[in-house]
């Protein structure tokens, strides 16, 4: 069988690479569409699925006409919202007029025709596959709905796969958030044969939008035991260097959009740079991690023990280094969870309410004197003993595993199941 996977940005790649790499495990082939910067093509997981028989790369202006490539490019940038909201908007808005809904139609059907002519023809069945849309996801919402009404009438499936997971508990976590109530942002996935997720806490989100037939629950590919067995094996080099007997500290931050406290946030970081023999790093989020204000106050610069880890440091290489983490609700310390790395939920610095502390409350920050306290107790006694293990365990069944530990082979049937039901209803037309 073969499956069309789009993948956009650092997220999807990190949360669906496992997922493909069990497919091609499997005696299938695919095709993988990049449909984000170009730049991802030197990615270490693109380059590992590059390298695997019946897998084919390429990033979608390699595949589509000058003129196609342009007009989808531009459609897509039109509507975007960020651009509508910048200091181009007006110039969006007056492109948007001629760009109507007629001609848009016409460059998304025939991009879309170029594209599954590549991967699926003469072939009876196969699934493409997309990650989590929503109504304000930067790729078209309008292209994915023309990619997966023409999938449909070729007799392929149509899936939306996770690209990350719920770090938090709570639902009013962004900015203008007032009201607890279904968020319409989700309600894109509806025109998916299928959309999973990798817990309940995830399909909270989507399900009033959809019915239980739609949306399925299959664990997490990312952090189930084995894609992180596999990726030890991938991982390029660390960049780190060793810190002596100086005790390493990461806090991982959330995207600027999200509420965070973040004149509080800096008090602990100079808090904890006062504390001798520490070494501390900040990772801003892998998207739109330059628009937070803490990355920009110059006076954290100046602190010779702590530092700004930039694009080029995986999350994975922080966290083997550091001795604990503190996090602000990010699903990468999942990772570190399941390893016993010592994790900080530092809920107190943002507006929600941390599915880390929420599973296991001894992790929780609630206030300054709890920072200072966790570091100083640390610091004198060690960091061996953070976890009950009857927490973590809970947390890693329901968040990670699901139903059992083996979770990559449930995605994998899946796929192979959309791909024939949609064939067999064609032939059956």
């Amino acid at each position: 069988m073969k499956a069309l996977f789009f993948l956009r940005h650092y997220n999807d790649i990190d949360h669906i690479t496992p997922v493909i790499s069990k497919w091609i495990e499997s005696d299938h082939v695919c095709d993988i569409i990049l449909i984000g910067n170009p730049k991802f093509r030197n990615d270490y997981r693109i380059q590992y699925l590059n390298k695997l028989d019946g897998v084919r790369v390429a990033h979608i202006r390699e595949l589509l006409p000058v003129l196609q490539y342009a007009g989808w490019r531009l459609q897509t940038l039109l509507l975007s919202r960020g651009l509508r909201h910048s200091l181009t908007g007006p110039l969006v808005v007056a492109l948007s007029r001629i760009f109507d809904a007629g001609k848009r139609e016409r460059i998304w059907r025939n991009t879309t025709h170029h594209l599954l002519m590549h991967s699926f023809v003469n072939l009876s069945n196969g699934v493409v596959v997309f990650d989590w849309i929503t109504r304000d996801s930067p790729v078209s919402l309008e292209w994915v709905e023309m990619v997966v009404s023409m999938a449909h009438a070729m007799g392929l499936g149509a899936v939306s796969l996770p690209h990350g997971d719920s770090p938090h508990a709570s639902q009013l976590i962004r900015h203008g958030e007032w009201r607890l109530q279904p968020d319409n942002l989700y309600s894109a996935g509806r025109i998916f044969d299928k959309l999973v997720v990798p817990n309940e806490l995830c399909a909270k989100r989507f399900r009033p939008f959809m019915d239980d037939q739609v949306l399925t629950v299959l664990g997490s590919p990312r952090y189930c035991d084995e894609w992180l067995a596999k990726l030890e094996e991938l991982l390029p080099p660390s960049p780190l260097a060793s810190s002596g007997n100086q005790f390493k500290i990461v806090m991982f931050l959330r995207k600027s959009d999200f509420t965070i406290f973040w004149e509080e946030v800096g008090e602990v970081v100079r808090m904890i740079a006062a504390f001798p023999g520490i070494v501390l790093v900040i990772k801003p989020h892998t998207r739109g991690g330059w628009k937070q204000s803490l990355t920009k106050d110059a006076s954290l610069h100046r602190l010779s023990n702590v530092s700004i880890a930039g694009d080029g440091i995986h999350s994975i290489h922080l966290m083997n280094w550091a001795d604990i983490i503190i996090d602000l609700a990010t699903s990468v310390v999942f990772e570190a969870i399941k390893a016993r790395k010592p994790v900080l939920a530092a809920d107190y610095l943002h507006a929600g309410r941390s599915v880390v502390a929420e599973f296991m409350p001894e992790t929780e920050l609630r206030c300054r004197d709890d920072v200072y306290q966790r570091i100083n107790e640390f610091l004198s006694n060690g960091c061996d003993s953070l976890y009950r293990e009857k927490h973590r365990q809970r947390f890693i069944k329901e968040i990670i595993d699901g139903s059992d530990a083996d979770v990559l082979p449930r995605y994998v049937s899946l796929l192979e199941a959309q791909a024939q039901q949609r064939s067999a209803k064609k032939d059956q037309i």
